[in-house]
């Protein structure tokens, strides 16, 4: 399987995915927890049905350290026992923000406000940049049909 656009060949997507990737790495480098950032990046990936995000995030995070058990539940984020209430707050943030056409009114007040409980302004804003940036690339790979297995944790930077 080939993607139908190699966004790395073509200058133009080139200089996209540089500027999407700086964008990424203002939130990377923000005090929001990195194993609550790759949760927010799977889970998303999952809903959006992006597997080459999939590849790329649960390596990253395993290699990081993430065990096998809560990689392998991220899914099933609401029963299980493996999840902080402060990850559960953002992954449910997540999942709203990423089905907003979904929902008639988008994110509640009250998925903000469990996210509020735990986490200070900056930590929501990187949360809120972080959703927007994965769901940015979700879309693209989806539609470019990015293959997924190949990736090296790594092997972008």
């Amino acid at each position: 399987m080939e993607a139908r656009l190699n966004m790395f060949a073509n200058p133009f997507a080139g200089k996209l995915v540089r500027h999407i990737n700086s964008a990424g790495k203002v939130v990377a480098d923000s005090t929001l927890p990195a194993a609550t950032q790759e949760l927010v990046k799977i889970r998303a990936s999952q809903i959006n049905g992006c597997g080459f995000c999939l590849d790329m995030h649960t390596k990253d995070a395993a290699k990081a350290g993430e065990t096998a058990l809560r990689l392998n539940l991220i899914a099933a984020w609401r029963e299980a026992k493996v999840f902080t209430d402060a990850e559960r707050a953002a992954l449910e943030l997540t999942e709203q923000g990423t089905r907003i056409a979904d929902a008639a009114g988008g994110v509640t007040d009250e998925a903000w406000a469990e996210a509020a409980k735990h986490y200070d302004e900056d930590q929501l804003a990187a949360l809120v940049g972080l959703i927007a940036i994965i769901n940015t690339y979700n879309r693209m790979n989806v539609m470019l049909q990015n293959p997924a297995g190949d990736y090296e944790p790594g092997m972008f930077g």
